[in-house]
Protein backbone atom coordinates (compact mmCIF):
# COMPACT_ATOMS: atom_id res chain seq x y z
CA UNK A 1 0.00 0.00 0.00
CA UNK A 2 1.35 3.44 -0.97
CA UNK A 3 0.86 6.15 1.66
CA UNK A 4 0.96 9.93 1.73
CA UNK A 5 0.25 12.36 4.59
CA UNK A 6 -0.69 16.03 4.83
CA UNK A 7 -1.68 18.33 7.74
CA UNK A 8 -5.41 19.05 7.70
CA UNK A 9 -8.27 19.20 10.20
CA UNK A 10 -5.90 20.08 13.02
CA UNK A 11 -4.08 16.78 12.69
CA UNK A 12 -2.04 14.71 10.26
CA UNK A 13 -4.17 12.97 7.64
CA UNK A 14 -2.77 9.85 5.99
CA UNK A 15 -4.17 8.24 2.86
CA UNK A 16 -3.15 4.73 1.84
CA UNK A 17 -3.98 3.24 -1.58
CA UNK A 18 -3.27 -0.29 -2.76
CA UNK A 19 -3.36 -1.40 -6.37
CA UNK A 20 -1.42 -1.60 -9.59
CA UNK A 21 -1.55 2.07 -10.56
CA UNK A 22 0.90 4.04 -12.63
CA UNK A 23 2.73 6.84 -10.84
CA UNK A 24 0.62 9.46 -12.60
CA UNK A 25 -2.63 7.67 -11.75
CA UNK A 26 -1.55 7.24 -8.13
CA UNK A 27 -0.64 10.92 -7.89
CA UNK A 28 -4.07 11.86 -9.24
CA UNK A 29 -5.74 9.63 -6.65
CA UNK A 30 -3.81 11.18 -3.78
CA UNK A 31 -4.61 14.67 -5.06
CA UNK A 32 -8.29 13.71 -5.23
CA UNK A 33 -8.32 12.29 -1.70
CA UNK A 34 -6.52 15.23 -0.12
CA UNK A 35 -8.62 17.64 -2.15
CA UNK A 36 -11.73 16.17 -0.53
CA UNK A 37 -10.15 16.51 2.91
CA UNK A 38 -9.19 20.12 2.20
CA UNK A 39 -12.74 20.91 1.10
CA UNK A 40 -14.20 19.79 4.43
CA UNK A 41 -11.45 21.57 6.36
CA UNK A 42 -12.20 24.85 4.59
CA UNK A 43 -15.94 24.49 5.16
CA UNK A 44 -15.96 23.36 8.80
CA UNK A 45 -12.80 24.64 10.48
CA UNK A 46 -13.37 26.75 13.59
CA UNK A 47 -10.18 28.65 12.76
CA UNK A 48 -10.76 29.49 9.06
CA UNK A 49 -12.42 32.91 8.91
CA UNK A 50 -14.37 32.07 5.75
CA UNK A 51 -15.68 28.67 6.84
CA UNK A 52 -19.36 27.98 7.34
CA UNK A 53 -18.67 27.37 11.03
CA UNK A 54 -16.87 30.71 11.49
CA UNK A 55 -19.64 32.53 9.63
CA UNK A 56 -22.25 30.89 11.88
CA UNK A 57 -20.30 31.79 15.02
CA UNK A 58 -20.08 35.46 13.95
CA UNK A 59 -23.77 35.68 13.04
CA UNK A 60 -26.32 37.26 15.35
CA UNK A 61 -28.94 35.11 17.05
CA UNK A 62 -31.99 34.84 14.81
CA UNK A 63 -30.00 35.28 11.61
CA UNK A 64 -30.14 32.89 8.67
CA UNK A 65 -27.13 31.74 6.62
CA UNK A 66 -26.75 29.79 3.41
CA UNK A 67 -24.23 26.99 3.92
CA UNK A 68 -22.64 24.29 1.80
CA UNK A 69 -24.48 20.99 1.38
CA UNK A 70 -21.64 19.16 3.17
CA UNK A 71 -21.93 21.42 6.22
CA UNK A 72 -25.70 21.04 6.15
CA UNK A 73 -25.33 17.24 6.19
CA UNK A 74 -22.94 17.32 9.16
CA UNK A 75 -25.14 19.75 11.11
CA UNK A 76 -28.12 17.49 10.45
CA UNK A 77 -26.21 14.45 11.74
CA UNK A 78 -25.01 16.41 14.80
CA UNK A 79 -28.55 17.47 15.64
CA UNK A 80 -29.81 13.89 15.25
CA UNK A 81 -27.18 12.62 17.65
CA UNK A 82 -27.71 15.45 20.13
CA UNK A 83 -31.39 14.45 20.34
CA UNK A 84 -30.70 10.69 20.35
CA UNK A 85 -28.10 11.00 23.12
CA UNK A 86 -30.19 13.35 25.26
CA UNK A 87 -27.54 16.03 24.87
CA UNK A 88 -24.41 14.00 25.61
CA UNK A 89 -23.20 14.93 22.13
CA UNK A 90 -23.33 18.69 21.55
CA UNK A 91 -21.43 20.74 18.97
CA UNK A 92 -21.92 23.89 21.09
CA UNK A 93 -18.76 22.94 22.99
CA UNK A 94 -16.71 25.71 21.34
CA UNK A 95 -17.53 28.19 24.11
CA UNK A 96 -16.20 25.76 26.73
CA UNK A 97 -13.04 25.02 24.74
CA UNK A 98 -12.43 28.72 24.16
CA UNK A 99 -12.87 29.45 27.87
CA UNK A 100 -10.22 26.80 28.60
CA UNK A 101 -7.85 28.15 25.88
CA UNK A 102 -8.18 25.13 23.61
CA UNK A 103 -9.71 27.41 20.95
CA UNK A 104 -8.97 31.09 20.23
CA UNK A 105 -11.52 33.74 21.18
CA UNK A 106 -11.44 37.13 19.42
CA UNK A 107 -14.75 38.30 20.89
CA UNK A 108 -16.63 37.72 24.17
CA UNK A 109 -17.26 34.01 24.73
CA UNK A 110 -20.97 33.09 24.84
CA UNK A 111 -22.08 31.71 28.20
CA UNK A 112 -22.56 27.96 28.40
CA UNK A 113 -26.15 26.83 28.91
CA UNK A 114 -26.86 23.10 29.00
CA UNK A 115 -29.47 21.23 26.98
CA UNK A 116 -30.04 23.85 24.32
CA UNK A 117 -30.46 23.65 20.54
CA UNK A 118 -28.30 26.19 18.73
CA UNK A 119 -29.73 26.09 15.22
CA UNK A 120 -32.62 25.11 12.96
CA UNK A 121 -32.00 23.65 9.52
CA UNK A 122 -34.11 25.18 6.75
CA UNK A 123 -34.70 24.13 3.14
CA UNK A 124 -32.23 25.04 0.40
CA UNK A 125 -29.11 24.49 2.54
CA UNK A 126 -29.89 27.27 4.98
CA UNK A 127 -29.46 27.34 8.75
CA UNK A 128 -31.01 29.68 11.30
CA UNK A 129 -28.98 30.56 14.39
CA UNK A 130 -31.32 30.30 17.35
CA UNK A 131 -29.01 31.36 20.19
CA UNK A 132 -25.79 33.19 20.90
CA UNK A 133 -23.71 30.02 20.74
CA UNK A 134 -20.46 28.98 19.07
CA UNK A 135 -20.17 25.69 17.23
CA UNK A 136 -17.13 23.47 16.91
CA UNK A 137 -17.57 20.52 14.54
CA UNK A 138 -14.23 18.97 15.44
CA UNK A 139 -16.00 16.06 17.11
CA UNK A 140 -17.77 14.94 13.94
CA UNK A 141 -16.28 16.70 10.89
CA UNK A 142 -13.04 14.69 10.89
CA UNK A 143 -15.06 11.51 10.51
CA UNK A 144 -17.14 13.03 7.74
CA UNK A 145 -13.97 14.18 5.95
CA UNK A 146 -12.64 10.60 6.03
CA UNK A 147 -15.87 9.31 4.49
CA UNK A 148 -15.86 12.09 1.89
CA UNK A 149 -12.27 11.34 0.86
CA UNK A 150 -13.04 7.66 0.36
CA UNK A 151 -16.12 8.50 -1.72
CA UNK A 152 -13.93 10.73 -3.88
CA UNK A 153 -11.34 7.98 -4.27
CA UNK A 154 -13.98 5.48 -5.31
CA UNK A 155 -15.42 7.87 -7.89
CA UNK A 156 -11.98 8.75 -9.21
CA UNK A 157 -11.02 5.09 -9.07
CA UNK A 158 -13.85 4.10 -11.37
CA UNK A 159 -12.27 6.27 -14.04
CA UNK A 160 -8.81 4.91 -13.15
CA UNK A 161 -9.85 1.21 -13.34
CA UNK A 162 -11.01 1.04 -9.73
CA UNK A 163 -9.70 1.58 -6.20
CA UNK A 164 -10.23 -1.72 -4.44
CA UNK A 165 -8.26 -1.16 -1.25
CA UNK A 166 -7.72 2.13 0.58
CA UNK A 167 -7.55 3.68 4.02
CA UNK A 168 -7.92 7.25 5.26
CA UNK A 169 -6.70 8.06 8.77
CA UNK A 170 -7.32 11.52 10.27
CA UNK A 171 -5.47 11.49 13.56
CA UNK A 172 -6.91 8.16 14.68
CA UNK A 173 -10.33 8.54 13.04
CA UNK A 174 -10.06 6.12 10.15
CA UNK A 175 -11.93 3.98 7.68
CA UNK A 176 -10.82 1.07 5.54
CA UNK A 177 -12.35 -0.13 2.27
CA UNK A 178 -11.43 -3.21 0.31
CA UNK A 179 -11.34 -7.00 0.48
CA UNK A 180 -8.24 -7.29 2.67
CA UNK A 181 -8.46 -6.78 6.46
CA UNK A 182 -6.12 -4.07 7.72
CA UNK A 183 -4.42 -4.27 11.13
CA UNK A 184 -4.90 -1.25 13.38
CA UNK A 185 -3.32 -0.70 16.79
CA UNK A 186 -4.91 1.22 19.67
CA UNK A 187 -2.83 3.12 22.20
CA UNK A 188 -2.67 2.26 25.87
CA UNK A 189 -4.25 5.37 27.46
CA UNK A 190 -2.05 4.98 30.53
CA UNK A 191 1.10 4.81 28.37
CA UNK A 192 0.15 6.29 24.98
CA UNK A 193 3.60 5.58 23.55
CA UNK A 194 2.68 1.88 23.84
CA UNK A 195 -0.03 -0.08 22.04
CA UNK A 196 -2.72 -1.95 23.97
CA UNK A 197 -4.91 -3.70 21.41
CA UNK A 198 -4.87 -4.75 17.77
CA UNK A 199 -7.94 -4.86 15.53
CA UNK A 200 -8.40 -5.92 11.92
CA UNK A 201 -10.73 -3.65 9.96
CA UNK A 202 -12.46 -4.57 6.73
CA UNK A 203 -14.91 -2.11 5.13
CA UNK A 204 -15.36 -0.48 8.50
CA UNK A 205 -14.58 2.73 10.39
CA UNK A 206 -12.90 3.17 13.75
CA UNK A 207 -12.56 6.29 15.89
CA UNK A 208 -11.02 6.81 19.30
CA UNK A 209 -11.33 9.69 21.76
CA UNK A 210 -9.08 10.08 24.78
CA UNK A 211 -7.50 12.79 26.91
CA UNK A 212 -3.87 11.62 26.97
CA UNK A 213 -2.70 14.37 24.59
CA UNK A 214 -5.02 17.21 25.69
CA UNK A 215 -5.19 16.84 29.49
CA UNK A 216 -3.85 19.80 31.46
CA UNK A 217 -4.20 21.59 34.78
CA UNK A 218 -5.35 25.20 34.93
CA UNK A 219 -5.78 27.06 38.21
CA UNK A 220 -6.00 23.74 39.99
CA UNK A 221 -8.71 22.44 37.64
CA UNK A 222 -8.24 19.32 35.53
CA UNK A 223 -9.19 20.01 31.91
CA UNK A 224 -9.19 18.29 28.54
CA UNK A 225 -10.48 18.88 25.02
CA UNK A 226 -13.34 16.44 25.62
CA UNK A 227 -16.51 18.12 26.91
CA UNK A 228 -19.53 16.49 28.53
CA UNK A 229 -22.43 17.74 26.44
CA UNK A 230 -24.92 17.98 29.31
CA UNK A 231 -22.85 19.32 32.20
CA UNK A 232 -20.31 21.28 30.15
CA UNK A 233 -17.55 19.85 32.33
CA UNK A 234 -14.25 18.55 30.99
CA UNK A 235 -14.01 14.78 30.70
CA UNK A 236 -10.84 13.87 32.57
CA UNK A 237 -11.03 10.08 32.78
CA UNK A 238 -7.72 8.44 31.79
CA UNK A 239 -9.56 5.87 29.67
CA UNK A 240 -9.85 5.77 25.88
CA UNK A 241 -13.14 5.32 24.06
CA UNK A 242 -13.30 3.60 20.68
CA UNK A 243 -16.23 3.03 18.34
CA UNK A 244 -16.56 0.78 15.30
CA UNK A 245 -19.22 1.80 12.77
CA UNK A 246 -20.04 1.53 9.05
CA UNK A 247 -19.12 5.22 8.53
CA UNK A 248 -16.43 7.34 10.15
CA UNK A 249 -18.85 10.21 10.76
CA UNK A 250 -20.83 8.11 13.23
CA UNK A 251 -17.75 6.41 14.68
CA UNK A 252 -16.17 9.82 15.37
CA UNK A 253 -19.27 11.40 16.90
CA UNK A 254 -20.27 8.39 18.99
CA UNK A 255 -16.93 8.30 20.81
CA UNK A 256 -18.07 11.49 22.58
CA UNK A 257 -21.31 9.81 23.69
CA UNK A 258 -19.37 6.85 25.08
CA UNK A 259 -16.82 9.14 26.76
CA UNK A 260 -19.52 11.27 28.39
CA UNK A 261 -21.64 8.33 29.51
CA UNK A 262 -18.86 5.86 30.29
CA UNK A 263 -21.19 3.27 28.77
CA UNK A 264 -19.85 0.99 26.04
CA UNK A 265 -23.40 -0.33 25.56
CA UNK A 266 -25.11 3.04 25.20
CA UNK A 267 -28.42 2.75 23.26
CA UNK A 268 -27.19 5.22 20.62
CA UNK A 269 -24.68 2.65 19.41
CA UNK A 270 -27.27 0.16 18.20
CA UNK A 271 -29.28 2.96 16.60
CA UNK A 272 -26.31 3.78 14.36
CA UNK A 273 -25.15 0.16 13.89
CA UNK A 274 -22.03 0.76 15.97
CA UNK A 275 -20.18 -0.98 18.78
CA UNK A 276 -17.81 0.43 21.37
CA UNK A 277 -15.16 -0.55 23.86
CA UNK A 278 -13.31 1.27 26.59
CA UNK A 279 -9.64 0.78 27.46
Amino acid sequence: MKRRAQPWLGTLVEIGIAGDFSESALLALFETGFGAIRQIHELMSFHAAGSDVARFNRAAAGGTLEIDAHTYHVLDAALRLQVASNGLFDVRVASRLAAWDYLPAESPIPPWQPQQIAYRLLPASRVQKLRDDWLDLGGIAKGYAVDHALRALRQCGVRQCGVRQACVNAGGDLRVIGPEPMPVWLRDPQQPQHMARQLHLQNQALATSATYFSARQRDGQALSALVHGVSGAAIVSPASYSVLAPSCLWADALTKVVAASGDAQHPCLAQFRAEAFII
